[in-house]
């Protein structure tokens, strides 16, 4: 243990002295991306509350002919602006950018009104464009619902109640809570956590062993009369080291760029105080072994740093699978999903996140598995590490 120690200090002091590592590793991951993911969401929530307040501009071909529609349209927040022409030019303002929504109105729509009978339209937009869409279904919602007042009227002057038409009478009724639906826009959060475990450690454990194999200081190491399974311990305990403390440092940045975020005004709230954070760490914490062994175990087997570099880079891959099949998937919390590492952490965060208290039973399962798996692929490593074929 002695040995394992003396290793750790010095392997720990050697990286905090690189100071390119440390500022990527330490600064850049852990802090830069959690401002930049902040400072996104803070837009896109700004962007959303004004895109509900302010008006939509809507081109009109043959406006004149339905007067009272345009005034419709108008009282809710929608500009009409005239445009000349017919379906060419309607596609040619969209494709050159001069409109977003364009409605074509025919020459006899108030005819076809005043004889009862269907009146076309025509709403021209493109669904390629994002960021129209939201105008498009202001438009569409808007004329559905003239479309109704106007049927409406047509039966009170035949003196039927216009309720015939509505057998239904549906009331969609929400039932998640504010927290839950902070969900939608912290659902990110793990694969912070999960990838900053990564990057914390991944140039310490290429450093260690296939960085010191180049530099022709590892044959001298494992030439001391100490066991190379201390030598190991001490290696992957200042990796591990490294990256518990980039997860802190992600956990932290995180929070206080979340925490600056009003989500109340959006129905939302999010479970973001000092004993969360804590909490979330300590979920986390158990990939640290699994993850820094297996960096170091492909580390060892590889044979330069630039090929360790490429196998690293699909190793971060890994964990983030199961995350990805669980959101498109909707997996809910189960004992069975706890047995699947950085899936049952994903899982314990959401809760977690939600203000919920993950049950003791699931927490074990997901500790026990996760510390097992990577205690297995530490017992590989050490086998690597036994082998001559390490120094070559």
């Amino acid at each position: 243990m002695k040995a394992a120690l003396i290793v750790f200090a010095k392997e720990f002091l050697e990286n905090l002295r690189d100071r390119r590592t440390v500022l990527t590793a330490l600064v850049m991951g852990p802090l830069l991306g959690p401002l930049l993911f902040g400072a996104a969401l803070q837009f896109s929530l700004d962007r959303g509350r004004l895109g509900a307040d302010q008006s939509v501009e809507l081109h009109v071909i043959n406006g004149g002919a339905a007067a009272n529609l345009l005034q419709y349209l108008h009282s809710y927040g929608v500009e009409a602006k005239e445009l000349q022409g017919d379906e060419a030019a309607a596609r040619a303002a969209i494709a050159s950018r001069s409109a977003r929504v364009v409605l074509e109105i025919p020459a006899d729509f108030a005819t076809r009104l005043a004889q009862a009978e269907p009146a076309p339209l025509r709403l021209y937009a493109d669904g390629s464009r994002s960021s129209d869409q939201r105008s498009v279904a202001r438009v569409r919602n808007l004329l559905a619902a003239w479309s109704q007042q106007t049927a409406g009227k047509r039966l009170q002057m035949r003196g039927l109640d216009p309720q015939l038409l509505t057998p239904l009478a549906l009331q969609n009724i929400d039932v998640s809570t504010p927290a839950g639906r902070s969900l939608l826009l912290l659902g990110m959060l793990s694969f912070f956590l999960i990838l900053s475990l990564l990057t914390g450690g991944m140039y310490l454990a290429i450093d260690t062993t296939v960085g010191e194999r180049e530099r022709g200081t590892l044959e001298p190491l494992l030439a001391t009369p100490v066991r190379r399974e201390s030598l190991l311990a001490g290696k992957l305990l200042a990796t591990c080291s490294y990256m518990l403390l980039s997860m802190s440092l992600t956990t932290a940045a995180l929070f206080l760029a979340l925490g600056r975020i009003d989500m109340e005004q959006f129905g939302m709230s999010a479970n973001l105080g000092p004993a969360t954070a804590l909490a979330l760490i300590g979920v986390t914490a158990p990939l640290i072994p699994l993850l820094g062994g297996a960096m170091t175990l492909l580390a060892a087997f590889t044979r330069s740093s630039r090929e360790a570099q490429a196998w690293l880079g699909v190793l971060q891959l890994l964990p983030t699978l199961p995350l990805v099949f669980a959101s498109l998937m909707n997996l809910a919390p189960s004992l069975k999903l706890m047995l699947v590492p950085s899936l049952s952490q994903h899982l314990l965060i959401t809760q977690l996140l939600r203000g919920e208290t993950p049950d003791l039973l699931w927490l074990t399962t997901s500790v026990s598995a996760t510390l097992l798996a990577g205690l297995v692929v530490i017992r590989l490593a050490a086998r690597l590490y036994r082998r001559e074929s390490l120094l070559v």
